[in-house]
């Protein structure tokens, strides 16, 4: 096999050849696992976002300029992606902090089914970190990010079909999960 240039393997999968993808993420996973790390401390939240990274890189493939360097590109769509989820965290928890505060300030009868939800989210995403990586890459991409089958199946290389299965299975798995985790609490 040849080996080929960041920039070579970008014009390719630039050009259609979308398994060149493959060669750039096992390049770069590291590295931007590691710039993601550094920010965020969270070893599943970063792989995720590793994820999403070349995701972006798929999506927006065709903005990348022949003679700019790979590496720049890559970084600046990562610190996009993770300035976009630094955001989004932000928003989270100051929307849950100004709820709860003011959930304790009411002391609304209602405040019972927000703990309520609150808690079977903490054993949702308990039960999505017990998932092997596949079947949480599956889920992220289809019930989080909502990337329909046949583009997930032109991410991951399989059918549109294969891909429901997948979807179908991890969605068992986490059902199966979530049940055992409940059933403990």
């Amino acid at each position: 096999m040849t080996d080929f240039s960041d920039n070579a393997l970008m014009q390719q999968v630039k050009a259609g050849e979308l398994d060149k993808l493959g060669l750039l993420f096992e390049r770069y996973k590291k590295p931007v696992f590691g710039f993601y790390y550094n920010m965020f401390r969270d070893m599943d939240e970063c792989e995720d976002l590793v994820q999403v990274c070349f995701m972006r890189i798929l999506k927006y493939r065709n903005s990348y300029e022949a003679n700019g360097e790979f590496k720049l590109w890559l970084f600046r769509i990562a610190r996009n992606v993770g300035n976009d989820h630094f955001r989004r965290r932000k928003n989270v928890i100051e929307d849950s902090l100004e709820h709860s505060l003011t959930k304790i300030s009411d002391l609304a009868p209602s405040s019972e089914e927000d703990i309520t939800r609150e808690e079977e989210l903490i054993i949702l995403r308990q039960a999505m970190n017990r998932l092997d990586h596949e079947k949480r890459e599956i889920l992220t991409l289809s019930k989080i990010e909502g990337i329909r089958y046949k583009e997930i199946g032109e991410i991951i290389n399989c059918s549109e079909n294969t891909v429901k299965t997948k979807v179908f299975r991890a969605l068992k798995a986490l059902r199966s999960e979530y049940d055992a985790i409940q059933s403990k609490v």
